[in-house]
């Protein structure tokens, strides 16, 4: 397994960004945070870089569970899920993957939270690929 569950979507960017956060809501998360990287970059270190947006997604009943179980579990959420252009203009969507990154938290409690977490971010994955 990896740590990122990834497809490539046939959406323009901005179409890409709309869709990934309709799928979300359809699976219970909101978007939190929004970083648009390609202005950051440029304000920053005034350098050039492709469209990168990353979308903080949440699932508040899902992280409640994840925080009930690991005090510190925060530092890994939320859900990040990216929406990026290559430098040939394909658009491509990806998801963490929970059930690597839980691998290296020793709490066997938050194994169900995370197979809920990961099943829900691959729905907004598969959705994405069948439209």
């Amino acid at each position: 397994m990896t740590y990122h569950n990834s497809v490539n979507v046939k959406y323009s960017f901005d179409e890409a960004i709309l869709k990934v956060t309709e799928e979300l809501k359809k699976e219970g998360f909101g978007v939190l945070t929004e970083i648009d990287v390609r202005e950051t970059l440029k304000k920053k270190l005034d350098v050039d870089f492709r469209k990168y947006r990353i979308l903080g997604a949440c699932n508040p009943p899902l992280a409640y569970r994840a925080l009930s179980e690991e005090e510190n579990i925060g530092v890994m959420l939320p859900c990040n899920v990216i929406v990026q252009e290559s430098p040939e203009g394909a658009v491509r969507v990806s998801a963490i993957n929970p059930m690597e990154s839980m691998k290296s938290v020793a709490n066997p409690n938050l194994e169900e939270v995370a197979k809920t977490v990961t099943t829900k971010l691959l729905n907004v994955i598969n959705n994405l690929e069948l439209a």
